[in-house]
C-alpha cells in the first residue's frame, strides 16, 4: 500500500499538569502546517500525543488523591478541550495509556529484545543506543532536511559524535506504565512508550502490519521545541531504525516561547490561554504568537504586546480594512458584486505573491508569511487613501465600481492567505464577501459584524 497522508505530529504534551506554552506553540504551529495543505487539497494526517505514563504522572495524580488512570483522563481531557477552543484541527489526539498504544509498545519491546537491542542488566533494562552512532550520523548526512534550521542539525551530529551510551529502557520506581512481561516487577521507561505514540496513533503495530500505517508512515513534519533536540533527533531516530522504521522526514525546531507575565491563582503560574481566548479570541492569539518571534528564535510574550498588536495590526489593520470595503461595497454598490474582479490591479499584485507565501508557511517561517499579509494590508489601505472612492461616486462611478470589485476580490485573497493562522476570522471574511446567492448581476455580499473590535 503507497504513502497517501502528509503526516504531521507535534511534541507530546505530559498530563503532570497544565500545558506550558511550548507545547501549545508546537501543536498550533503543526495545525498550520496541516491547515495549509489540506487547503492546498493535500491529504492530511495530523496527531497530537499526550504523555500519560511514568513516576511524575503518578506523583501528581496522588497529590490530588486520585488515581493514576482517573488523573489521566481529567487532565488528557482539559487538553482536548483546550485543543478544540484553540482552533488545532487534529485528526488524531491520543493518550499513551490506550490500550491498543500498549499493546504495540509491548510488541515493539519484545521485537528488541530478540534482536539484542534491548537487554537485561542486573535490575533493569537498556537500550544499546551506543549501536546506532554511525546510522544516525549516516541518517543526518544522507537527508540535509532531516533537522531544520541547520543549526540544530550539527548540534545533534556533535552530540552523536561524541558517543553515545545504552540508556535505562525500564523502571521500578512506578507502578504506572507498561509493565514487562518477562518481569512484571519493571514498567517500560516512559521514554519508549512516547516516542512510539506518533507510530502506534498511525496504526503500527509489529505484529500486525496494516494497510494503514503504510499510508501514513513515515511522518512528513514533527514540531517539536529545542530543548527536545536529544529525545526527538537521536533517541526517536535510533529506536525507530532498530525497530526498521524509517524516521520522519522532518523534525522542525522551534525556539524556546515563555509568557513574560506571571498570573497569580493559575495552575501553570502564567496567564491561561483560555483567558486570553475569552478576552481576545483563539484567532487572535494565534496570529500574535506566530507574528512576534520568528519561529526558530526564543521569544517572550506579553499581555501588554499582545494588546499592541491586537490593536494595531488586527483591529486597526484587517479588521478596519475589512468594514471600509463592505461599507463601500453597501452604499456604492447596493452589496452587489460581480463573478469577476475587473480591473485588477491590485488583486494581480496580491495575487502574485501567493506562491511565495505558501514556499514560506511549508517551511514554517510563518512571521515572514503574516509580513507579507501585513503588507498587502498596508497596500489596499494606501490605494484607498490614494484613489479617495468616496470621491469617485458623482464623477466616475464606472471607475469606482471597477476599484471597489478590485479590493474585494484582493481581500477575498487575503482571506485565504491568513486562513492557516486565523482559520474563524477567515471563514467570517469569506462570508462577508462571497456568496449568498448568485444571479446575471453577479453575487450579494453578507452582512458581518467587526472582525476585531478595538481593545482599550
Amino acid at each position: 500500500m503507497p504513502k497517501i497522508y502528509f503526516y504531521i505530529t507535534s511534541a507530546p504534551c505530559s498530563v503532570t499538569g497544565a500545558p506550558d506554552l511550548g507545547h501549545i506553540y508546537s501543536a498550533l504551529a503543526a495545525d498550520i502546517l496541516a491547515r495549509h495543505k489540506r487547503a492546498r487539497q493535500i491529504p492530511v494526517f495530523f496527531q497530537t500525543v499526550a504523555a500519560e505514563h511514568g513516576a511524575g504522572v503518578e506523583r501528581a495524580a496522588a497529590e490530588k488523591g486520585l488515581t493514576a488512570e482517573a488523573w489521566c483522563g481529567s487532565v488528557s481531557g482539559k487538553l482536548d478541550k483546550l485543543w478544540k477552543s484553540l482552533g488545532i484541527s487534529r485528526d488524531l489526539f491520543t493518550g499513551t495509556s490506550g490500550r491498543a498504544h500498549e499493546k504495540a509498545v509491548r510488541a515493539a519491546f519484545e521485537k528488541l529484545v530478540k534482536t539484542g537491542d534491548i537487554y537485561y542488566g542486573k535490575d533493569a533494562c537498556f537500550f544499546r543506543l551506543s549501536g546506532y552512532g554511525k546510522a544516525l550520523l549516516a541518517h543526518y548526512a544522507d537527508n540535509p532536511m532531516f533537522l531544520t534550521p541547520g543549526r540544530f542539525a550539527r548540534e545533534a551530529a556533535n552530540f552523536v559524535g561524541s558517543g553515545l551510551k545504552d540508556i535505562p529502557v525500564s523502571s521500578a520506581k512506578t507502578g504506572w506504565g507498561i509493565t514487562i512481561p518477562a518481569n512484571p516487577r519493571l514498567t517500560i521507561s516512559a521514554w519508549f512508550d512516547t516516542l512510539l505514540g506518533y507510530a502506534t496513533g498511525a496504526g503500527y503495530d509489529p505484529d500486525a502490519p496494516s494497510d494503514n500505517f503504510q499510508m501514513k508512515w513515515p511522518a512528513d513534519a514533527h514540531v517539536t521545541g529545542k530543548e527536545s533536540l536529544h529525545f526527538h533527533a537521536v533517541l526517536w531516530p535510533a529506536l525507530l531504525l532498530a525497530l526498521g522504521l524509517e524516521p520522519p522526514k522532518t523534525i522542525h525546531l522551534h525556539g524556546r516561547k515563555m509568557f513574560a507575565a506571571r498570573a497569580a491563582g493559575t495552575e501553570s503560574g502564567f496567564i491561561e490561554p483560555e483567558e486570553i481566548i475569552r478576552e481576545y479570541g483563539a484567532d487572535a492569539l494565534r496570529y500574535y504568537l506566530f507574528c512576534e518571534v520568528p519561529f526558530a528564535a526564543d521569544g517572550n510574550f506579553s499581555p501588554e504586546t499582545l494588546k499592541r498588536r491586537y490593536n494595531s495590526d488586527l483591529a486597526g489593520g484587517l479588521g478596519n480594512l475589512f468594514s471600509r470595503v463592505l461599507g463601500m461595497v453597501r452604499k456604492y454598490l447596493a452589496d452587489r458584486l460581480p463573478d469577476r474582479p475587473g480591473d485588477a490591479e491590485l488583486f494581480g499584485k496580491i495575487s502574485a505573491g501567493g506562491p511565495e507565501l505558501d514556499r514560506k508557511i511549508d517551511a514554517l517561517r510563518f512571521s515572514e508569511a503574516l509580513d507579507d499579509v501585513r503588507r498587502a494590508v498596508a497596500l489596499l489601505n494606501k490605494a484607498i487613501e490614494e484613489k479617495q472612492p468616496w470621491k469617485l461616486a458623482d464623477t466616475e462611478p464606472e471607475t469606482l465600481k471597477l476599484f471597489l470589485y478590485d479590493l474585494v476580490w484582493s481581500l477575498r485573497a487575503i482571506a485565504g492567505w491568513i486562513y492557516p493562522f486565523m482559520p474563524d476570522t477567515a471563514t467570517r471574511m469569506q462570508l462577508g464577501l462571497a456568496v449568498a446567492r448568485t444571479s446575471a448581476a453577479g453575487f450579494e455580499t453578507q452582512k458581518a459584524a467587526a472582525l476585531f473590535p478595538k481593545k482599550k
